[in-house]
């Protein structure tokens, strides 16, 4: 599905570096609370991770819409990261403030929704982080490569041997 709505496999891949990122975000904030992995806990592993595509999603849906502008690489990059800083931050900040409730509940039913809401806080800061910053980094990193793998339309065949 990424890679039809970004419509190349590397473009994919970057996006799905934000899961790990945000699961070890999870995994230390359930050792930072000593709360330990449990059913719901891998519930919220789930959730955590359909959040961090969705705000990569976000990220490489606008930088592609700049290189379809016909913007260069880095152009695009800063511009797209720029564009989308206010809306990735809020799908993290409205999911991570709605946890706090349960992350903080002591009633009945409490331990089930405590490792929940810890791994989607803890994750979700990490996610962000990493959308926000080391994204739009691995989206420079992986053009400038692919420019070096492809050969120059006015270098002649023979050169290249």
């Amino acid at each position: 599905l990424l890679y039809m709505a970004l419509g190349s496999f590397v473009s994919a891949a970057i996006v799905f570096s934000a899961v790990p990122m945000a699961l070890a975000g999870g995994v230390f904030a359930l050792l930072l609370r000593g709360i330990p992995f449990s059913i719901t806990a891998a519930v919220g592993f789930i959730a955590l991770s359909g959040v961090a595509v969705l705000n990569g999603l976000v990220m490489m849906s606008a930088i592609g819409k700049h290189r379809e502008e016909g913007a260069s690489d880095d152009d695009a990059i800063v511009d797209g990261a720029m564009e989308r800083v206010r809306p990735v931050l809020m799908t993290a900040l409205v999911a991570s403030l709605g946890f706090v409730p349960m992350a903080l509940a002591t009633g009945t039913g409490a331990e089930v929704q405590r490792p929940l809401a810890t791994v989607v806080i803890g994750g979700l800061i990490t996610s962000t982080a990493l959308t926000l910053l080391v994204l739009p980094a691995i989206t420079a990193l992986a053009g400038r490569w692919s420019q070096r793998r492809r050969p120059d339309p006015a270098t002649p065949t023979h050169a290249l041997a």
